[in-house]
């Protein structure tokens, strides 16, 4: 894998970012909306909760979270969409350009807008709301190392599916995170849950974030194995996403459904 040609993906989405005003104020418009939303949900909480329980970094803490995943997963899918819109597909895998480049330079791109993303919602909900993440300590970096990787895996999955089934199987792709959120446990315990669903929440990494987040905003310590746990259930998934894009690759070039790629399906 040559490194220029990854960079050379990231390049041309930083050019698109650049010229259209459009494409940069999805990296802020939503986010600033959710923070806003629920910063004000938590201080009513405040009012009318029993006194001594904090819930800012309990509700908007998880709010931040699981969107710097959800800035994760839309940036690599917006990322490869782009390229579909602009009919420049082709163009790419005409090109020596390996899938392992390409998907690199995805990934790149994602880096760019979810820590964007991710500086504006910690400006904006530690300078307004008071929200501080220095109770977390070193168990931040697990925490979105974890949320990273798997936002990368399901956004892979996301591009895999637009490949295969044509750019009108996007809409399957932009509710990806609201559908894995209640399995996640991202507002609540895994306990809560159904036994059938609980069994789904622990074979997704986020869980082990959220669970390991709320042990610590209760007073207590997240332990270092469940979360050690969710980096390698995380990396497996980000391994199974890149071999199933591969395949799906493969599928689409030897079967000629790449050539016939319309704006419909294939």
């Amino acid at each position: 894998m040559k490194a220029g040609r990854a960079a050379a993906i990231f390049l041309r989405q930083l050019y698109l970012l650049r010229g259209s005003l459009a494409r940069v104020l999805p990296l802020f418009a939503w986010i600033t909306v959710d923070i806003v939303l629920w910063g004000f949900i938590t201080r009513y909480l405040n009012t009318v909760a029993a006194p001594g329980y904090n819930f800012v970094p309990a509700l908007l803490g998880a709010v931040l979270l699981w969107d710097f995943f959800s800035r994760v997963m839309h940036g690599v899918t917006t990322a490869f969409l782009e390229d579909v819109w602009s009919r420049n597909f082709l163009n790419f895998f005409a090109s020596p350009l390996k899938i392992s480049e390409y998907l690199a330079g995805l990934v790149l791109s994602s880096v760019a807008t979810s820590a964007v993303g991710l500086l504006v919602m910690l400006v904006l909900a530690s300078a307004v709301f008071g929200l501080s993440f220095a109770g977390y300590g070193l168990l931040l970096v697990p925490f979105l190392l974890v949320l990273f990787l798997f936002g990368i895996a399901l956004g892979v999955v996301g591009a895999a599916v637009v490949l295969r089934f044509g750019p009108a199987s996007e809409w399957f792709v932009w509710p990806l995170p609201a559908l894995v959120s209640p399995f996640a446990g991202v507002f609540y315990p895994l306990s809560t849950l159904p036994l059938w669903m609980r069994g789904l929440g622990r074979a997704l990494p986020p869980s082990y974030v959220f669970e390991g987040m709320r042990a610590v905003v209760a007073g207590g310590e997240a332990a270092w194995a469940p979360l050690a746990w969710g980096v390698l259930l995380a990396v497996v998934y980000v391994l199974l996403a890149c071999w199933l894009f591969v395949r799906v690759h493969r599928h689409v070039v030897r079967t000629g459904l790449l050539a016939r790629y319309s704006a419909e399906t294939v």
